[in-house]
Order: structure tokens, then C-alpha cells, then sequence
């Protein structure tokens, strides 16, 4: 019989491995501990409906039988529910796949490149089987034919073999594909739940803050909750984190200028990041804003909306003249070329006013657009930090070694 240290070990490798397969990367903070299930200033009515989705997907990650449908707008805490329930699963040992739909379409796409390491066909096979499968962000791929064949097939396949399934859309059922909605709808197998709550990012922040800030969503991320001492660091880990929380700690009670981390998923970047926004909280300064970029030009795109409530200079001003702006997950790798000329011109009209600024990122400075990594690497105005421990969820960092710039 192994060891308790063997068992240990084994254990840990095992989560390690459900967690790359799971696909969840960063959203292994999306859990049900840090979901707000009463909301941040919603009407009684509201709250209830937003408690009862809670509730629902409680119960679903504990026994997950059939599908579970939600509903909703931007913003309402779908994909937040739907990763809670994938990591909760998780956590228990189980398997579980998490894929946002767009980018499924992708990866299905490209196995037809002369380049690709699996074929279309185990791709498809791996996604058909998944013991769990959570499909983030329904409608919003391009319905091309080949698109809306592909996910019929693949929900069609799962519907016929009662594999549990969550699926989340902000689109209306009859707006889909009726051969999917038929298969959706089906009360014999699928609980389909409309969440009513508003963009949780403009549902009020205390001390008045931005109706775009998340802050409150990391409100138990402080200087005092991080932890410098993971299991099995090594010594230079260890001096390379407790750098870093020197460096953030200093920023927070004096923020001048910019500071830039830059890591592997889960290495602490925003936890330090948020520690820093809360610190001016806790002490009664100006409310800082804190985004998640990808969120950040989801809420610029919607401007354009003819039933948006504000308009694209209103909300980029909003951004702009925050008195401490907290940038979390820098990665325009992927962006269009009107998301990159945005966040350069917020971010330009920073660097020029001198205004505090902290940015997270995995992607090495080398890889950021030019025009940005001019300004970061400006050293009368700019700490870069590249945080090399490995991720507090048992990954490796995938950059190389560095220090501060």
C-alpha cells in the first residue's frame, strides 16, 4: 500500500491533469465561493432569481444529470455558474470540459491544417464523450452552415445519450436553431433557467465606483489574504514572490506611474493586482476600476448597440480618467485591429498624463503590439515584473525566467 506522501503525490498529479483537460486556464477563480448569489444592489425580485440560478447549479455540480440551460444577458453570472460547476467537478477528481463555443469552432477548424497534431474526427470525438461538457456563449459563433452543422451534431449526440451537458447563451431559444432549441427545451431531460440580473459590472460598486469596475468580485483579494508561502516553493520562487508583493504593496500606498506583472495563469498576478485596488478602498481613497480587458471591449462593441444606454466616448472617458485604472489579462494577440487601436489610445492618454496604472498579463513583454511595449519599457515611468513562480493550481509557467525591468 503507497505512502500518505505517495497518495499525496499521485492526488496532485491528477488534479493537475484534470485541470489542463478541463481547458478552464484563468477561470479556476470562478467558483461557487466567489459568486455573489444576492448581486450588488438588486431589487428583491431580482436577487431571488439570481439566488435560485445559484441554487440550481449547486445542485447540478453536485449530481450532474441531464442539461442545464441558462440564460441571459451579458454580464447576468452565466459563465461564472457554468465554470463554478466545471471547477467544483474538478475539484472532486472528475473530468469535466469546458469550451466557450466561437473558440470550439476554431479549434474544430483547424484541424484541418496540415500542421494539426489530432483529426477533426477525435477532436469531435473527445467533445461528443466528455463526461461533462459546459458549451459557454451558444450563439454567439458565426451561423454559418458548416458551424450550425457541427454543433448539431454534437448536441444531437449528446441528447441521445443523456450525457450532462450545461450550456449558457444570452440569445432568446427561438432565435437559435430550432433543431437545437427542440433538443434544449426538452423537459424530460434539460432545466432551462433565464437569469434576469443586469451586467453584475453596472449593478453599482461601493464608494461609488464605475459601473464597469469588477472589483467587488475580488473584494477577499487583499495583501493579507495572498500567500507567499505555497507548498513545495523553492527558495528562488520564493524570493521572486515576495519581490513581487514588495512591489505591489509599495504601489498601493503610493501608486505613481505604471506597474506591469506579467506570468503563467494562476502565478497571482491578479490577485496582487486587486490587493492593490482594495488597499485604496480600505483606505478611503478615490475608488479605483478595476477590468478584465477581454470585458472591457466586449463593454466598447456594445456601444454601438441602438439600445445601448451610453455612448462609446462616454464610457472610453469613464476608462480614461480613472485616478487608479487596474488592467487585468493584457492579451491582444487575437484582437482586431479596432480593439488594438483602442486600448493604445487608453492606454496612451495614461502614459502621457502620468496616471497610475497597473497592468496583468501572460504574455511576455517581447510579444506585446510595439506601440504599448514602448511605453511599458520606459523606466522613468514603468515597473515591469515578471512573476516566475508557478501557478498556486499546480501548473508550470510557460515563460521564461526573469526579474524586473
Amino acid at each position: 500500500m503507497p505512502c500518505r506522501c505517495t497518495q499525496a503525490r499521485v492526488a496532485a498529479q491528477r488534479a493537475r491533469a484534470l485541470r489542463v483537460v478541463s481547458n478552464l486556464g484563468a477561470l479556476g477563480r470562478l467558483t461557487f465561493d466567489s459568486f455573489l448569489p444576492d448581486g450588488v444592489g438588486l431589487s428583491e425580485a431580482v436577487r431571488f432569481n439570481l439566488r435560485a440560478a445559484y441554487d440550481l447549479s449547486a445542485n447540478f455540480a453536485q449530481d450532474p444529470k441531464g442539461w442545464l440551460v441558462l440564460l441571459g444577458g451579458y454580464g447576468s453570472g452565466k459563465t461564472h455558474l457554468a465554470a463554478a460547476i466545471a471547477n467544483y467537478r474538478v475539484a472532486l477528481g472528475h473530468s469535466a470540459l469546458f469550451v466557450v463555443v466561437p473558440d470550439l469552432l476554431d479549434h474544430l477548424r483547424a484541424t484541418y491544417g496540415p500542421n494539426s497534431a489530432t483529426t477533426f474526427d477525435q477532436r469531435l470525438e473527445a467533445i461528443r464523450e466528455g463526461a461533462l461538457l459546459i458549451l459557454d456563449d451558444l450563439g454567439a459563433h458565426s451561423s454559418t452552415p458548416w458551424a450550425q452543422e457541427k454543433l448539431y451534431q454534437i448536441l444531437n449526440h449528446r441528447y441521445n445519450g443523456r450525457l450532462p451537458t450545461v450550456i449558457t447563451s444570452n440569445q432568446r431559444l427561438e432565435e437559435l436553431d430550432p433543431r437545437i432549441t427542440s433538443r434544449l427545451v426538452d423537459p424530460d431531460l434539460s432545466q432551462v433557467y433565464e437569469i434576469l440580473a443586469p451586467d453584475f459590472r453596472q449593478s453599482g460598486v461601493e464608494r461609488g465606483g464605475t459601473t464597469l469596475s469588477t472589483l467587488t468580485l475580488h473584494r477577499d483579494e487583499t495583501f493579507d489574504s495572498f500567500n507567499l508561502r505555497p507548498p513545495k516553493l523553492s527558495t528562488v520562487h520564493r524570493k521572486n514572490l515576495q519581490t513581487a508583493f514588495d512591489r505591489a504593496h509599495a504601489f498601493a500606498v503610493n501608486p505613481s506611474g505604471w506597474l506591469v506583472f506579467t506570468g503563467a495563469h494562476g502565478c497571482g498576478k491578479t490577485h496582487l493586482a486587486a490587493a492593490i485596488a482594495n488597499y485604496q478602498v480600505a483606505n478611503g481613497r478615490p475608488a479605483p476600476m478595476f477590468i478584465v480587458v477581454p470585458d472591457l471591449l466586449d463593454h466598447l462593441r456594445a456601444t454601438f448597440s441602438p439600445t445601448s444606454a451610453t455612448t462609446l466616448d462616454k464610457l472610453f472617458e469613464q476608462v480614461k480618467s480613472a485616478p487608479l485604472l487596474v488592467l487585468d489579462d493584457l492579451g491582444i494577440e487575437s484582437a482586431t485591429p479596432w480593439a488594438r487601436e483602442k486600448l493604445f489610445q487608453l492606454l496612451n492618454h495614461r502614459y502621457a498624463a502620468k496616471m497610475a496604472t497597473v497592468i496583468t498579463t501572460t504574455q511576455s513583454i517581447d510579444k506585446i503590439d510595439p506601440p504599448l511595449r514602448s511605453r511599458m519599457l520606459d523606466r522613468t515611468r514603468c515597473i515591469v515584473f515578471l512573476i516566475d513562480a508557478p501557478s498556486y493550481y499546480g501548473g508550470k509557467t510557460d515563460q521564461v525566467r526573469g526579474s524586473e525591468t
